[in-house]
C-alpha cells in the first residue's frame, strides 16, 4: 500500500511545488483515533529529513482531537518552510479545521469538509453517563453552555435575583471546575484561531467573522462546511484541484480508506470468525512523506472467545501494543 501512496505523494509534490506530509487519524467505527501529542515527535523526524522547504503541504484526514496539539503542529511545520498549505481529501473537522486555519492555502476536493472548532471538555469531574459504565463521563460542549446562557438572556432573565438560582442549579448538575474549564476553553480556541490566521489574514474583521461562525454561529459541532461555503461565505483561501489533480487525490483517499478499512466497522466477532482465539493487528493512523519511513498508529493484541459466569458468550481483548510505530 505504502509504495503506491509514495508514488502519489511524489505526484502531489509535483503539482503543488511543495514537500508533502500526510497525516491521517482514522474514523473507523469502534477504532477511531484522534490528533494527540504523541504524534509530534514523529513529525519532527520527517521534518528533519526535509530540513527546509519553500513550501510544505499537509494532507489531512481527521475528525479532530487535542486542540493544543493542532496549534503546536502548525507552529512546528512553519519552522521548516516559508509557506504552509493544507490539502483536505475528505474530512478535516474540529482540531483538523483549526490546523487548516493556519494554512496559507487550503485545497479541498469535491467531498472535502471542514467543521466547527468549538471544543468539548471531558474529565473525571464531568457528569456521569446515565445507564453506562460508572466511570464514563459525558463531554460538556463549550457552545452548549454558552447557548444555554444566551437562552436566558433572550428570555430577559438577566437580573442577579433571577439568575442566581439558575446558575446554582447548573453548578449542581455540572461541577463548577468543569464550567470554569468550559469558559477557559472557549477563550483559548478563539485565541489560537486568531493567532494562526494572523500569519496570512491581515484584516481582523475577517478573522473575527471566521471565528464567530466556527465557534458558535454554525449551530452544531456536527455541521459540515464544504469548499464553496469555506471560500465564498467564510472567506478562507480555498482552491480546488483540476481534474487530473482530483484523480490523484481520489486515488490517495481510496488507498488510505482500503488500508485502514475506514468503511468497515471493527467487529471482534467477525475477526474471530469460528476461531476461539486469534491475534489481530489494526492500522488506525498514518504519518507519511517521501522523506522518511512511514509511521503507523497500530493496535495489536489477542482476541479470545469464552463463556461468562451466566453462560453468555463474551470476548476478551488482550492488547499487547497500541501506539505509533515506524515501519522500516
Amino acid at each position: 500500500m505504502h509504495v503506491r501512496r509514495n508514488e502519489l505523494y511524489k505526484e502531489i509534490e509535483g503539482f503543488t511545488k511543495s514537500r508533502v506530509i500526510s497525516f491521517v487519524t482514522g474514523d473507523r467505527t469502534n477504532q477511531t483515533t484522534q490528533i494527540a501529542p504523541d504524534c509530534i515527535d514523529y513529525f519532527v523526524d520527517h521534518l528533519d529529513q526535509i530540513k527546509k522547504a519553500k513550501a510544505i503541504t499537509l494532507i489531512l484526514y481527521s475528525r479532530g482531537g487535542h486542540t493544543l496539539t493542532g496549534w503546536s503542529l502548525v507552529n512546528l511545520i512553519r519552522q521548516f518552510c516559508d509557506s504552509f498549505n493544507v490539502i483536505v481529501i475528505s474530512k478535516a473537522h474540529s482540531t483538523a479545521t483549526l490546523i487548516s486555519l493556519g494554512a496559507n492555502q487550503i485545497m479541498m476536493t469535491k467531498q472535502a469538509t471542514l467543521g466547527p472548532i468549538d471544543p468539548s471538555t471531558n474529565g473525571p469531574l464531568n457528569p456521569p453517563h446515565p445507564g453506562q459504565n460508572p466511570l464514563m463521563r459525558i463531554p460538556v460542549s463549550v457552545e452548549s453552555i454558552n447557548s444555554y446562557l444566551q437562552l436566558l438572556k433572550d428570555h430577559k432573565i438577566t437580573s442577579p435575583k433571577d439568575l442566581s438560582p439558575i446558575i446554582i442549579d447548573l453548578a449542581n448538575k455540572i461541577h463548577p471546575i468543569v464550567l470554569g474549564d468550559v469558559n477557559r476553553a472557549r477563550a483559548q480556541i478563539r485565541m489560537l484561531g486568531e493567532r494562526l490566521m494572523s500569519n496570512h489574514i491581515q484584516q481582523k474583521e475577517k478573522r473575527d467573522k471566521i471565528l464567530d461562525f466556527l465557534c458558535s454561529e454554525s449551530g452544531s459541532h456536527d455541521y459540515t462546511i464544504h469548499r464553496e461555503e469555506a471560500r465564498d461565505v467564510l472567506g478562507l483561501n480555498v482552491t480546488k484541484p483540476n481534474d487530473e489533480q482530483y484523480s490523484i487525490l481520489k486515488q490517495l483517499h481510496k488507498n488510505i480508506t482500503d488500508e485502514l478499512k475506514l468503511l468497515e466497522p471493527y467487529d471482534a466477532n467477525i475477526i474471530l470468525g469460528k476461531e476461539k482465539e486469534i491475534d489481530y493487528s489494526v492500522i488506525r493512523g498514518l504519518i507519511e512523506s517521501t522523506s522518511s519511513y512511514p509511521v503507523k498508529f497500530i493496535s495489536q493484541g489477542r482476541l479470545r472467545r469464552f463463556t461468562g459466569p451466566q453462560g453468555q458468550e463474551m470476548i476478551e481483548d488482550r492488547k499487547t501494543f497500541e501506539g505509533w510505530r515506524i515501519i522500516q
